[in-house]
């Protein structure tokens, strides 16, 4: 996962023609505001790309073999969605890119000016959501955990007052009817689109929500992120195995193992002697 660098856009490249992609990071190199964390030349690699380093902005072909770029903004997780700037050849998909939000629709070959443009649009958005968003969303999370008004919300944040405790259970609906899933008794949660998959005792529960509002829930000393899409119950980890490729894997009682993303294994370490 990037490091947070609030003066810069961070941003990823994803163009199946290599020339395009190098030129465009050319260009983009130029620029004092962006840093490039990645090229990618498929909606697969883009799709790692945006889990791993979390970018701010992406730069996305939309026509591409395989995954197109329209169809690569359905598969990315909500809270991880970055800003998006199509780059293309063809206006005929102006409207569906808009119609996903995209901060900006650029033809190539892109015109300097118009890169600029896009690039400013996308500052302007990002400063707004650290602004007014993130406090927008905090407000209505706690809102929803705690069962205080926005406005009782919104006095207990000027306080400085701690807004939510851990929970004990979580409710998790389906259909009609709504099942209360002890935390105590989760092994693991792992991440299914837009759809939270919470594993305890042997069963599956499907949950709508997000990874980053798990983790605002559950007790940071028993449950830790591992994997961009995985949260783990420490008490459940049996050993860690080390592959030659380098990566680590959590195993779990019934020879459950969990992959563990490299960017998490040092904040997961010190949970475990060596």
């Amino acid at each position: 996962m990037k490091e947070a660098n609030s003066k810069k856009l961070t941003t990823i490249i994803v163009d199946d023609e290599e020339l395009a992609r190098q030129g465009l990071a050319m260009r983009l190199e130029e620029v004092s505001e962006i840093e490039i964390l990645a090229q990618c030349q498929n909606g697969r690699e883009a799709l790692n790309a945006i889990n791993e380093y979390e970018p701010d902005l992406a730069f996305l072909d939309i026509q591409m073999p395989g995954t197109s770029g329209l169809e690569l903004i359905g598969e990315i997780q909500g809270d991880v969605m970055p800003m998006i700037v199509f780059v293309t050849a063809f206006d005929e998909f102006a409207v569906d890119a808009f119609d996903v939000h995209a901060v900006d629709y650029l033809l190539k070959p892109v015109e300097s000016n118009r890169l600029k443009e896009a690039i400013n649009k996308a500052q302007k958005l990002k400063m707004q959501q650290g602004a007014l968003g993130d406090k927008q969303k905090l407000l209505e999370l706690a809102a929803s955990l705690s069962g205080k008004s926005l406005d009782a919300i919104g006095e207990l944040l000027e306080s400085g007052d701690n807004l939510i405790e851990h929970a004990d259970r979580l409710a998790i609906k389906d259909g009609t009817s709504l099942t209360f899933v002890p935390v105590k008794d989760i092994d693991w949660i792992d991440a299914a689109g837009d759809y939270m998959c919470v594993h305890a005792k042997g069963e599956t529960h499907i949950m709508r929500t997000t990874m980053k509002e798990l983790e605002a829930r559950l007790a940071p000393s028993i449950f830790q992120r591992v994997h961009r899409s995985t949260i783990v119950n420490l008490e459940r980890v049996e050993k860690i195995s080390s592959h030659i490729n380098g990566e680590f894997h959590l195993i779990l009682g019934g020879g459950i193992s969990l992959k563990m993303s490299r960017s998490y294994k040092n904040k997961v370490k010190h949970f475990f002697r060596e």
